[in-house]
């Protein structure tokens, strides 16, 4: 059973115990996002198809990542997270909070070295939405493996980015893309 499993499990026991999370509870270190939301003030454009991107990745992340600040706290808190993500003067601003909602710290990174990857993710998808409906299984397959090569390209460039900063594993940073993504979708 794999050891985030195991994690979860012990939690909802002591939940379910009825026993409040004591002090060295909360020591014991839980490097994952427990919630994570976008400022909805950034957001600049929707429609169906960016919501339901932003719910799948939202819900994949919150089912498994990694996620782990370099920062460390005075009194060794060292997760579960809670994490909202917005734009700031070209900048991505990923603001880190305790379990119970109190602010931890906030990871700004500059942006510019993700608009081109950003541009061809959008390209990529326009392209990928096209072919579904008018292409071959092989043409539509060509596109998507185009698509997966640039997201992980993008999701590597990120993990670059938060080095020395915020761990995550890649999984988490192609999720974490994703979301970056929504935050630059224009009408």
């Amino acid at each position: 059973m794999p050891a985030a499993h195991l994690r979860m499990i012990a939690k909802s026991c002591l939940h379910f115990a009825g026993r409040r999370r004591t002090e060295a509870d909360r020591n014991m270190a839980d490097p994952r996002i427990i919630d994570i939301k976008l400022d909805e003030r950034t957001i600049l454009w929707r429609n169906a198809d960016v919501e339901q991107e932003r719910r799948i990745a939202i819900f994949d992340l919150l089912e498994d990542n990694m996620f782990a600040p370099q920062r460390v706290h005075p009194d060794g808190y060292a997760g579960p997270y809670k994490v909202v993500l917005r734009v700031e003067e070209g900048r991505l601003v990923i603001e880190i909070n305790r379990d119970d909602d109190s602010p931890l710290e906030a990871v700004i990174l500059g942006l510019g070295r993700f608009r081109r990857p950003i541009r061809e993710y959008f390209a990529i998808c326009d392209s990928y939405y096209q072919a579904i409906s008018n292409a071959s299984p092989a043409q539509i397959e060509t596109v998507d493996m185009a698509r997966r090569g640039i997201h992980n390209d993008a999701a590597e460039m990120l993990r670059e980015r938060l080095e020395g900063k915020i761990e995550v594993d890649f999984d988490t940073a192609r999720r974490l893309f994703t979301l970056i993504c929504v935050l630059h979708i224009k009408g």
